[in-house]
């Protein structure tokens, strides 16, 4: 794997960097294929790799009709951003834990590193390292994270109009929220909402 770019679960990629650095590991996607050789990040990305897998060699009828006996999304595609849920402590033995439950709160609202910074007590260097250290990555790149992981909540859950969805998570313009949805999940939100609603889920 050589030269090939790879990836795997987030809490993993790092070590697979350590061990192999002539992988171009990327953490930021759900799976990736190099023709015969694939990876994963993780037990439910893979299912997603398995569906990709269908739909390459059997096409994207047979890759639906099992989709819908999964009860999953069918075009969950590799680009999509595989997002960190349990976040370590630091090396001091300090936790992010409420500050990240209280930005995935706040959302909606127009926060600045300095705003997380006094929610955190901390100096914006020492919030910054504390995030690296914790999570991977910054608090302003996590929150845009946070805010489009809502928004494919409210996109599978609601019939809300994508303008009033990108409010709703924290985006001063629509145009801005599909580029950063696009950025980070490879679809857009309409066509993200029609592969959902494809599989057999029901929206309210």
């Amino acid at each position: 794997m050589d030269g090939l770019r790879a990836t795997t679960h987030w809490a993993a990629a790092e070590e697979l960097s350590r061990r192999y650095p002539d992988i171009e590991v990327d953490d930021g996607v759900l799976f990736v294929d190099n023709g015969r050789v694939l990876t994963s990040a993780g037990a439910a990305a893979g299912l997603d790799l398995c569906l990709h897998m269908i739909r390459r060699d059997h096409g994207s009828a047979v890759a639906a009709d099992a989709a819908r006996l999964a009860v999953m999304p069918l075009e969950r595609d590799g680009g999509q951003a595989q997002f960190i849920v349990h976040e370590q402590p630091g090396q001091d033995g300090s936790s992010l834990e409420s500050l990240l439950r209280w930005m995935q709160e706040n959302v909606h609202r127009d926060l600045t590193l300095r705003d997380i910074a006094v929610r955190a007590k901390l100096s914006t260097r020492t919030l910054n390292r504390r995030f690296r250290e914790q999570t991977g990555t910054t608090p302003l790149r996590w929150l845009r994270r946070s805010r489009i992981r809502r928004s494919q909540y409210l996109l599978e859950t609601t019939t809300h109009p994508v303008e009033r969805i990108s409010r709703q998570v924290g985006f001063n313009s629509p145009a801005s929220f599909r580029g950063q949805f696009k950025a980070l999940v490879g679809t857009s939100p309409r066509a993200y909402r029609r592969a959902f609603q494809g599989s057999g889920q029901t929206v309210h």
